[in-house]
C-alpha cells in the first residue's frame, strides 16, 4: 500500500511537471506571433521521470492561424525539436531556457490568399516601389519603376502565375504577366525559376514594352523573398523543399532553435 502511494505521488509530480512545461512552452510560442488561433504543444519524455532533470526527448508544436510580424499570415505551422535539454530552475519562473541549442523539423503552410496580402505589407512594398534598376530606368526615362497590383495564382507542379501593374511617365496602366517556377536557394531565398511572359490578353500596342518590364519584375521578385528577413525571436528557418498543393503552399525543412522568446 505504501509503495502504491509513493508510485501514485511520483505519477502526479511528473504529469504536473509536464502539465507545467507544456504550458510554459504554449505561452514562449505565443509570443512568437501577433496573433494565433490555435497553438498546441505536446512534450514527449521517455521515461518521465527525465523530465525532472530537465531533459526532455522532443516539444511538439502545431499551429493554426498564426500571423508574424503583424502582417505575414500563415494558416498552419508545425514542429517537433530533437532532445532538448532546459533550465528546470527557469522552467519553475515560468520560462523555457535551453542549455543549448536544438534544431526540429519544420512545415509551414501558406494560402494563395495570405500571400497575396502580403504584397501589401510595407516589408515587401519597400521592394517593389521606386526600383531603380537600370534596366528598368532605361524604360522610363531616368524615373523609378513601381509594381502595384501584384497576384500570385499556384499551380500544380510548383508553377506560378504572376500578374501586375506599372505606370510610365507616358503610359499608364501597363500589364505584366509570366509564369515561373517557383524554387528554393540556398534553403533560405525564394526564387521564381524559368520565368515566362505570357502574351495572352497583353494588348499588341504594349506587349513589347510589357515583355521587357515583366523580366524587370522578374528580378525584383528573385531578390526579394528572403527567410533572413522573417526569422522569428530565436529561431532561424530554413526550407528543404516546397510543393503547391492546390491553393496551399508548403514549405518543409528544419528550425535552428537558439532560445525561446523572453528567454535570454
Amino acid at each position: 500500500m505504501f509503495g502504491s502511494s509513493t508510485g501514485m505521488q511520483s505519477k502526479t509530480t511528473q504529469d504536473f511537471g509536464e502539465r507545467m512545461i507544456n504550458s510554459v512552452v504554449t505561452q514562449s510560442l505565443r509570443h512568437l506571433f501577433s496573433r494565433s488561433d490555435f497553438i498546441q504543444v505536446e512534450v514527449r519524455c521517455s521515461p518521465p521521470s527525465k523530465l525532472l532533470q530537465g531533459t526532455v526527448d522532443s516539444f511538439r508544436m502545431e499551429g493554426r492561424g498564426l500571423v508574424i510580424r503583424q502582417e505575414f499570415e500563415t494558416a498552419e505551422m508545425m514542429f517537433e525539436t530533437d532532445a532538448v535539454a532546459i533550465d528546470m530552475a527557469a522552467a519553475l519562473r515560468g520560462k523555457i531556457r535551453l542549455r543549448q541549442p536544438t534544431q526540429a523539423i519544420a512545415q509551414v503552410v501558406l494560402t494563395e490568399a495570405a500571400i497575396n496580402r502580403a504584397f501589401q505589407a510595407p516589408l515587401v512594398r519597400q521592394h517593389l516601389e521606386g526600383v531603380t534598376d537600370e534596366a528598368l530606368i532605361n524604360l522610363s526615362g531616368g524615373e523609378p519603376v513601381t509594381f502595384r497590383d501584384v497576384s500570385i495564382t499556384l499551380q500544380p507542379q510548383q508553377q506560378v502565375l504572376i500578374t501586375a501593374k506599372t505606370d510610365l511617365p507616358n503610359r499608364q496602366d501597363v500589364p505584366l504577366q509570366l509564369t515561373a517556377q517557383i524554387a528554393v536557394e540556398k534553403r533560405r531565398r525564394i526564387i521564381f525559376a524559368q520565368p515566362e511572359f505570357l502574351t495572352e490578353g497583353i494588348p499588341d500596342s504594349v506587349r513589347s514594352l510589357s515583355a521587357r518590364l515583366t523580366e524587370g519584375l522578374a528580378s525584383v521578385l528573385n531578390r526579394m523573398v528572403d527567410l533572413e528577413r522573417f526569422n522569428l525571436d530565436g529561431v532561424i528557418l530554413r526550407i528543404n523543399r516546397l510543393e503547391t498543393q492546390g491553393q496551399q503552399l508548403v514549405f518543409s525543412g528544419y528550425a535552428q532553435i537558439e532560445h525561446f522568446p523572453g528567454a535570454i
